[in-house]
């Protein structure tokens, strides 16, 4: 259905991010499998490891995760103008739905039909998620070994079952990850 090209247009980037934000129903993670079938295998915008790259970098920042990292890849593969056309290409569909959503919330926000498909819609999108966790870690696990398990694992939980602020779980480890490099550098060097 797709022609695999190295580096899109402003026009199909735009295309393709309005595409998905339009048509995906459950926020950020739902979309990251669809955005490595379509940039990844369809279209081979980016690899798999850039996707991840990005998603992390999106997740970082301030702001919706799906939009940051569509706005880095539009940058990636098309500079400034790239970001733009992913930008609006992501926050366009959202913003058009809502505004519809406010103009008729009284006809649908006692409507039974629409509280059922939302409610069947959940069980849904938590599938979808946990799928989304598991690719994007498999990759890294077989890759990384124990250490990176230990601290993943280490992070869950202490997020999971202590109420500690995710930025200064984010922030320990990556405290944690440049130790580990440079530990890891010092013994490559020794040998």
């Amino acid at each position: 259905m797709y022609a695999k090209t190295k580096k899109p247009t402003c026009w199909a980037l735009f295309l393709n991010t309005f595409i998905l934000s339009a048509f995906t129903i459950g926020g950020g993670y739902v979309m990251v499998p669809l955005m490595r079938e379509r940039f990844v295998d369809k279209l081979g915008w980016i690899d798999r490891d850039e996707l991840a790259e990005l998603i992390a970098l999106g997740q970082s920042a301030p702001g919706a995760m799906v939009v940051n990292s569509t706005v880095i890849m539009g940058y990636r593969l098309l500079g400034t103008r790239g970001a733009v056309s992913a930008l609006l290409g992501t926050a366009l569909p959202p913003l058009i739905i809502l505004s519809a959503v406010c103009r008729f919330y009284e006809l649908i926000r006692d409507n039974a039909y629409v509280s059922a498909a939302l409610r069947g819609m959940r069980a849904g999108v938590a599938a979808v998620i946990a799928d989304t966790v598991v690719n994007m870690v498999s990759p890294y696990l077989k890759r990384s070994g124990v250490t990176s398990l230990a601290i993943m694992a280490a992070a869950f939980l202490v997020s999971f079952l202590y109420d500690v602020n995710a930025g200064y779980v984010i922030l320990s480890c990556g405290v944690l990850g440049i130790i580990i490099g440079a530990i890891r550098r010092k013994r490559g060097k020794a040998a």
